[in-house]
């Protein structure tokens, strides 16, 4: 399960780095004003090398045995995920976010749901 998550995943957020590195303010549409910053565009594009980092880490864990690096990549996206989605719920809740928060909402607790799932079977049975 973890190798095709991992795939999606890298594949994902190697996309968000490349749209907020290539087009930031296209990406940003609705929450990024026509008249943007060259510093707001310059921090969005900054935000752009983490996701790339991100999705390379993912991509080179994927292949690899269910260790304790493989279990720790799982950890981190599924904190990073889970963080993101709640930020999602929150924005979409209180009314602050941008429409199509609510549809990277699903994409992001889906990831987040995937992560923990693959977490808790990799965890070694107690009892």
């Amino acid at each position: 399960m973890q190798k095709p998550l991992l795939t999606v995943a890298a594949l994902y957020l190697a996309a968000i780095g490349l749209a907020l590195l290539v087009v930031p303010a296209q990406f940003g549409i609705g929450a990024v004003p026509e008249n943007a910053s060259p510093e707001l565009i310059a921090l969005l594009r900054l935000l752009g090398g983490p996701f790339l980092g991100i999705a390379l880490l993912n991509w080179m864990s994927r292949d690899t045995d269910p260790a304790t690096i493989r279990n720790t990549v799982v950890l981190a996206d599924l904190t990073g995920f889970g963080v993101v989605a709640l930020n999602d719920v929150w924005g979409v809740v209180s009314g602050e976010a941008r429409d199509v928060a609510a549809v990277f909402g699903v994409v992001h607790l889906t990831f987040a749901a995937a992560f923990l799932l693959a977490w808790l079977r990799t965890r070694p049975a107690t009892g």
